[in-house]
């Protein structure tokens, strides 16, 4: 695998962009390409194999949506993204169909969650780009409802989540049906063994694009962690709560635990919504749709979402639960701090699970800050917060793991 060599190119216009995306990228108000996009563009646009490393939120969707856009224009061949979730599949495919107006380029969506009728209607249009989860994709082609012989680009993006999430077997059976002579393009957030082999498999010579090096967070991002037994972690969420009146993302490991602790905290006086595989698909997207516009300020969400929540302005990110791997912490926090934006992220940590800390803080390579707990409030019923104005933050007094 190649490494590529470092750019200094400021601007769309000198990436090799075709004129009528150009327009189309000025009329969207996108100025200065992001590092993602200034290094993947030009390599991409030769029809190029890529391995890009970056965290989500970093542009990538525009870095090989563009390029796959102008190569298919040209060629008539079709294109084909896969990612791990429903959401980030139809954000995705919101970012190509407006890149694409201009270009009258048909797109389509296969995911599960909605009926398949709609779906076949829509591969029947010959669409240009197919964005799918691999699940439903697989579905389509064992019911012989899709061929995918004429795609000439495939991208797998948030690779690492699909592994993760066992989508490994389904990858493998896709990619063997679509033509060797491609254009692969991979992007991962992190780069295990898994990946490797993946990209060994099923590119040629692809090149390697890193933004950030594996396990690295926002800049901007603080993070803290309290030491708490788990019969008091609603005692500090409502502390916690209290003190940042940010926006705030809250991960649980469970549905059951998401829901639960959803109306707990709308028994405390917060809008709050949730975000699950138990929750249909409408309803996923009205709890993000409102967490966007504000109508919620909390919304609590399995690792599910982890990848797919596109939300400028989260202030807060909380860990109810500890990740169960090391490499969901990176994509969990990754969802604060973005656009240059300052960000804070709290972990509730058991007793027990202080091994499981120590494997987050060797990814990471930082030691965590453990804060002291403050005083809770006591074991009733919580009481509405107050229509007083926001409160100011104050952070809670650090002390210094010995």
């Amino acid at each position: 695998m190649k490494n590529n060599p470092p750019q200094t190119i400021s601007g769309f216009s000198s990436l090799g962009i075709a004129p009528a995306l150009l327009e189309t990228l000025t009329r969207l108000r996108f100025i200065v390409p992001t590092p993602i996009q200034q290094q993947v563009i030009p390599v991409a646009i030769q029809g190029k194999d890529i391995v890009g490393i970056a965290q989500t939120g970093t542009g990538k969707t525009l870095a090989f949506g563009i390029p796959m856009i102008q190569r298919l224009t040209q060629t008539k061949k079709q294109g084909l993204v896969m990612l791990p979730t429903r959401e980030l599949a139809i954000q995705v495919d919101e970012v190509l169909r407006r890149t694409s107006r201009n270009i009258n380029l048909k797109t389509a969506v296969l995911i599960g969650g909605l009926a398949i009728g709609p779906q076949i209607r829509a591969i029947k249009q010959n669409p240009t780009i197919i964005v799918a989860t691999p699940g439903r994709l697989l579905d389509h082609l064992k019911q012989q409802t899709l061929r995918l012989d004429n795609v000439s680009i495939v991208v797998l993006d948030e690779a690492d989540r699909m592994l993760d999430m066992g989508f490994a077997p389904a990858i493998e059976r896709i990619l063997r049906t679509i033509p060797k002579n491609r254009q692969t393009m991979l992007f991962s957030a992190t780069m295990p063994p898994a990946i490797m082999k993946l990209a060994t498999a099923h590119m040629k010579l692809p090149i390697r694009i890193e933004i950030a090096p594996s396990g690295s967070l926002p800049e901007r991002v603080t993070q803290e962690i309290f030491i708490i037994q788990k019969n008091v972690k609603n005692r500090l969420l409502e502390k916690v709560l209290e003190r940042y009146p940010d926006t705030t993302l809250i991960f649980t490991r469970t549905k059951y635990t998401a829901s639960r602790l959803a109306q707990t905290i709308r028994a405390m006086g917060h809008n709050a919504a949730e975000i699950h595989s138990g929750r249909s698909l409408p309803q996923r997207r009205e709890a993000l749709e409102g967490f966007k516009s504000g109508k919620y300020r909390v919304l609590v969400a399995t690792d599910i979402a982890s990848r797919g929540i596109e939300v400028v302005g989260i202030g807060l990110v909380l860990n109810y639960d500890a990740p169960t791997n090391p490499e969901d912490y990176v994509h969990r926090i990754g969802r604060t701090a973005r656009a240059g934006a300052g960000g804070h992220a709290i972990s509730f940590i058991t007793p027990e699970q202080r091994g499981e800390l120590r494997s987050i803080e060797r990814l990471i390579q930082k030691n965590l800050p453990i804060s002291k707990l403050p005083e809770l409030p006591s074991e009733r019923p919580p009481l509405r917060q107050s229509s007083h104005p926001q409160h100011r933050r104050r952070p809670f007094p650090h002390h210094r793991r010995s």
